[in-house]
């Protein structure tokens, strides 16, 4: 029997094909693309890529293609139904034992979708079009919402006395409207009602972009009327396991690494109105582990950002409490807080894009400091308040799940007491001391996330020749061959030259070089830290240089054989496949 291809696409929805492969491949990221040693063959030099905007794997020595499924069973000796059962459980969906319960279930899925996609297509026409919908469409475009969002995110309006029902109750059982969460039935008039008349309706989609379950708000004035509604749970629709534009924001997890949460519909569709378009919102619900983890498969990290004010602070403390378990040491969980008063829509609104992501790479926090500021808030210092302090923060460390990661926080929460505590004993110093170094160590490590390989390694280059210019000036035999891939360190690479050729003094602090990228060289530059011991030392200076140089050479190789292989990825040109032959045999030669 053949498993339905909705199951299979919520799967491949669900797990980005880089994932899946590291469990077996180690990759490297090379601009789009990943790329490994081939797991089909023994080799030295990559040629296993792996691309996740296309969802799929490529091996350049073998021609081997295919998605997650073909991984699986290529490189692991499976079939097909014991790939599929596997990566289910990876994605966190039932498995499918073709019983009669599972037939049953698709085809009560099969109804439920058509029905979700024939009332939001309905009722986004309606929104565009009819009469009833143009207070609503005016206040969305009053909202300041783009034409082209309305219509990506397939808004909706209900009018209060809709035929919806009578077009559609020959496709439609009375079972049918009534597990489907749109309706409920009023006994007294013996008919179906809407549960989102008179209410703008926004669909929340499943992770592969079908409409299961909508929210509404109101057009009403009425107070006694919540503004806001969601659809109630279903076989095929629960809040704790889904999020709202969910869909659409993962499909910049290859381009973006980080995602904001946020509260709710409008603050989704207002931040992507203003150009930031990897955002999703929990479903008025505290967020779970299945959202966490989730989010985890797409984005290496997640800014939480509620509303400025005291019940915004609170989701975010229930948020922070109930995620901090499923931390990682590849993966952050930071907090933002707006200005009170302010929500994502409102706050990006008045500032615009550029403003917003300031405001947040400024005041972000990541989840243990906000807990540990959150915690001390409750604390007065007395020694029975530091006491249930102490007891509530390890308390925190000991649910992290990841060992690692447990015992770097409990160090952290430990390092804070202490400085609360100074006179206490020397140990809790030397804690203290220990956090502040792992805190700056951490910090460098990740500016330096900003620059490729490349930069890097010539940042490198570019401080030996500064701090050692007398061998410069002397061997300028041994750089006539150095090329500068980024075309900023290739200009100061120039200006060295000229300047070594005049014969003139160097004086670093009069270098033609700009103090930013100066100041780059000077701090992101590893070999700075060896840089000490061959100071005036010729023979290690030269093998040093040329060790270098070499690494310069093949990391341009790598670079240029990574643009045809993707290339080659999208034309399966024969000349473009010649070409990375040939830079592969030079590569292999060097």
């Amino acid at each position: 029997m053949k498993y339905p291809k909705e199951y299979l696409e919520e799967i491949k929805s669900r797990l980005k094909v880089s994932n899946v492969v590291s469990k077996y491949v180690q990759l490297k990221r090379r601009g789009k693309e990943f790329i490994g040693l081939s797991p089909f063959k023994n080799e030295k030099t990559p040629s296993f890529t792996v691309n996740d905007d296309k969802g799929f794997f490529h091996c350049f020595s073998t021609a081997e293609h295919g998605n997650i499924f073909d991984f699986l069973m290529k490189t692991q000796n499976l079939k097909f139904g014991e790939a599929v059962k596997i990566l289910a459980l990876q994605a966190g969906i039932r498995p499918y034992t073709f019983s009669k319960a599972d037939e049953e279930r698709e085809k009560d899925w099969k109804k439920y979708s058509a029905l979700y996609l024939e009332y939001v297509n309905f009722f986004h026409h309606e929104l565009l079009n009819s009469s009833e919908g143009k207070a609503s469409l005016q206040y969305l475009t009053q909202r300041k919402l783009d034409f082209n969002i309305i219509k990506n995110f397939k808004l909706g309006y209900v009018k209060k006395n809709s035929n919806f029902i009578e077009i559609i109750k020959n496709k439609f059982n009375e079972k049918d409207l009534k597990d489907c969460g749109i309706f409920y039935y009023d006994d007294k008039k013996n008919t179906f009602v809407d549960r989102f008349k008179e209410r703008i309706i926004f669909p929340i989609n499943s992770i592969s972009g079908q409409p299961i379950a909508l929210g509404g708000r109101t057009m009403k004035k009425d107070s006694y009327i919540a503004k806001y509604i969601n659809s109630p749970e279903t076989q095929f629709f629960k809040k704790g396991n889904n999020l709202y534009n969910l869909d659409k924001a993962r499909r910049f997890s290859n381009s973006l690494e980080q995602i904001f949460l946020v509260e709710g519909y409008m603050d989704v569709i207002g931040l992507n109105n203003n150009g930031i378009e990897n955002c999703v919102a929990n479903l008025g619900t505290a967020l779970t582990d299945k959202q966490i983890l989730v989010l985890n498969q797409f984005f290496n990290e997640i800014i939480i950002c509620f509303d400025g004010d005291e019940s915004g602070y609170k989701a975010a403390v229930r948020a922070a409490e109930n995620s901090i378990k499923e931390l990682k040491p590849e993966k952050q969980i930071s907090f933002l807080f707006l200005p009170n008063g302010e929500d994502p829509d409102t706050f990006v609104n008045k500032n615009g894009k550029k403003d917003f992501l300031l405001f947040c790479n400024q005041n972000k926090i990541q989840i243990h400091e906000f807990l540990f500021q959150n915690l001390q808030r409750q604390s007065n210092n007395s020694p029975s308040s530091l006491a249930i302090l102490e007891k509530k923060l390890r308390y925190i460390a000991n649910s992290i799940k990841d060992q690692l990661i447990k015992k770097y926080v409990l160090d952290f929460f430990l390092g804070k007491i202490s400085s609360l505590t100074p006179n206490l004993n020397k140990n809790k110093q030397q804690t203290i001391k220990h956090v502040a170094s792992l805190s700056s160590t951490k910090k460098i490590y990740n500016e330096t996330q900003q620059f490729s390989k490349e930069q890097l390694h010539e940042f490198s280059m570019l401080y030996l020749i500064i701090n050692n210019f007398y061998f410069f000036k002397k061997n300028l035999e041994i750089f006539s061959a150095l090329n500068f891939i980024t075309n900023q360190n290739e200009a100061v690479f120039s200006k060295l030259i000229e300047l070594a050729k005049s014969n003139e003094e160097i004086d670093e602090n009069l270098l033609p070089i700009d103090r930013d990228t100066l100041n780059k060289i000077n701090k992101y530059a590893s070999v700075k830290h060896i840089s000490g011991n061959i100071k005036r030392d010729d023979d290690k200076l030269k093998e040093i240089f040329l060790e270098m140089i070499q690494d310069l050479k093949n990391l341009f190789l790598e670079k240029k054989i990574l643009e045809l292989e993707s290339k080659f990825s999208e034309n399966m040109d024969e000349n473009t496949f010649n070409e990375i032959k040939e830079l592969k045999k030079l590569q292999n030669s060097n």
